[in-house]
Formats: structure tokens, C-alpha cells, sequence
């Protein structure tokens, strides 16, 4: 999927969502424990009550790694599902992956052509090679980690040499590397006024944020900073979305947040004359 592909999207559902599969074994709802793949039929639900105000999905591989097998098996289904199903749909694997070339060489493989990701979280820390090998696929992203909003942000991506701070280095260097076509960025919600520093580097670039929701993140405030002509925005919502409830009305709550969510981005997308 490219950038006006992407875009094309988010006027089509006059949304910017995208909702985070972090489907945690131990929250599911109880009656879905007798299924034969109780994450997929969860994640399943959850997809056909959102689809229609969803641009994306986001499966964070911990909660899949972590059953082993099993859980591999259901993020695998998850993907064809969506594939199948939501063709449109834009898919990240949230993995953070970022090792020497020939590892992210096997990481890009695993992603891109085993499992038809359009798109996989990197950590920028190794440097140019460890982020190439995701690059060399047509029509397929990386989306690297610049700002995030979890606590321990502050021991290092805040560090300031030569009036540059470190995520602004990683903006500014992988500028190098990628353009607007085949790289995201990640910057936390909960740092949102930061994002007028980062759109002065990166003003076309599309930016996935997590944060909005459960995290405090305040989607007016990461519109505000943060939104560009084209959007320019892929903001995440996970557990205030899929854990909303854990009945077997689960869908249907999650349903009614999404939408809104949805609403609330219609208007700021209606506001900036997006759509």
C-alpha cells in the first residue's frame, strides 16, 4: 500500500484510526476461552465491529509471542483475515524489531513475505544497516521509532548535543535513508506538543502515534500539533477500544468507540479541510 493509498483511506472513512490488537490472553472475554483459537476469534470479532471506521490494524507481537505457537498461529489467521476480508486495510506489525543487516534481512522476510504486513515498527538505536533490509521492499514501510510515551523516553531520546536531541537526530538522519513514501514515525500521543518540533523536520511524513485513549493521549492535542494537508496522522487506540468490555457484548462496546473515535476525527479532519 503507498502513501496515496494510505490517504485515499482516511477520506474514504473520514477516519484516522487505527486499533491496536493487543490481544492480551488474560483479558479476553471468558466464553471465548472454549474456541479452538481463542485470540483470533477475539481479534476476529473485534475487526468485523471496527472495520468500518478503521484505516489500520496494529497486532503488537508481544501478546502473540508469548503463547508460543499457538499465539503465532492466531496472528497469522488474523493477518489472511484481514486480507481477505478488509483488503483495504492497512496492517502493522508492531515489533520493534532492529538488528545487524542480515537479521533485519530475516526480519523483513518473516514480516513482508511469510506473513503480508504492509508495515513494521524499527528501533533506529543500530543504525542505517539494521533499517535498510526493510527498505527494499516495494510498497511496504517502516515506521521508526522517533518519540515514544512510555516514562523511560526521557533517559535518552531527550538527550541534547549541539542543540539537538537525540529524536531529532534520528528524524534528521534517516531523512538519508527513506522518504515520505516508505517511512513512517512513531511519536506518543503523550508527548504531543512536541510534535511542532518534529513536523519542522518532517513535515510530509506520516507519523503513527499510540497513546490516545487508555495512555491519556488527547487526540484534539495531536491533531492541533500534529496534523498535516494530508493528514499526515495514523493514530492508535488499543485497550480503550478492544478491552471496553469483556462480556459477550465485547464487540458491540468496541464497535460504539471506534465510531466514537471516528466522529471525533471526521470533525478534525472536516476543520483542516482534509475532506
Amino acid at each position: 500500500m503507498n502513501y496515496e493509498q494510505v490517504f485515499e483511506q482516511i477520506k474514504a472513512k473520514k477516519s484516522f484510526l487505527c486499533v491496536g490488537l493487543d490481544s492480551d490472553y488474560e483479558k479476553l472475554p471468558k466464553h471465548l476461552l472454549t474456541h479452538e483459537s481463542p485470540v483470533f476469534e477475539f481479534n476476529r470479532q473485534i475487526i468485523d465491529a471496527t472495520a468500518k471506521y478503521s484505516i489500520a490494524y496494529k497486532p503488537n507481537l508481544a501478546f502473540y509471542e508469548s503463547l508460543g505457537l499457538q499465539g503465532w498461529q492466531a496472528l497469522e489467521k488474523t493477518v489472511e483475515y484481514i486480507r481477505i476480508n478488509y483488503p483495504d486495510i492497512f496492517i502493522i506489525a508492531d515489533a520493534k524489531r532492529g538488528d545487524i543487516g542480515n537479521t533485519s534481512k530475516l526480519y523483513a522476510k518473516a514480516f513482508f513475505e511469510n506473513m503480508n504486513f504492509d508495515a513494521v515498527t524499527v528501533a533506529p538505536y543500530m543504525g542505517e544497516d539494521s533499517v535498510k533490509p526493510f527498505l527494499s521492499y516495494n510498497s511496504k514501510w517502516v515506521i521508526l521509532l522517533a518519540l515514544t510515551s512510555n516514562k523511560g523516553a526521557d533517559d535518552f531520546q531527550y538527550f541534547k548535543e549541539n542543540d539537538t536531541r537525540l529524536f531529532e537526530k534520528v528524524l534528521k538522519k534517516s531523512q538519508d535513508w527513506a522518504d515520505k513514501e516508505n517511512m513512517m514515525y512513531v511519536v506518543g500521543a503523550t508527548r504531543a506538543e512536541m510534535l511542532t518540533d518534529i513536523r519542522k523536520i518532517v513535515p510530509n511524513h506520516f507519523l503513527l502515534v499510540p497513546g490516545v485513549g487508555a495512555q491519556g493521549g488527547s487526540l484534539q492535542e495531536v491533531a492541533k500539533y500534529g496534523m498535516n494537508n494530508n493528514c499526515g496522522l495514523i493514530v492508535n487506540s488499543s485497550r480503550a477500544i478492544i478491552f471496553a468490555d469483556n462480556t459477550e457484548n465485547f464487540a458491540n462496546i468496541a464497535e460504539q468507540k471506534a465510531k466514537e473515535v471516528q466522529i471525533e476525527m471526521e470533525m478534525l479532519l472536516q476543520e483542516k479541510g482534509i475532506i
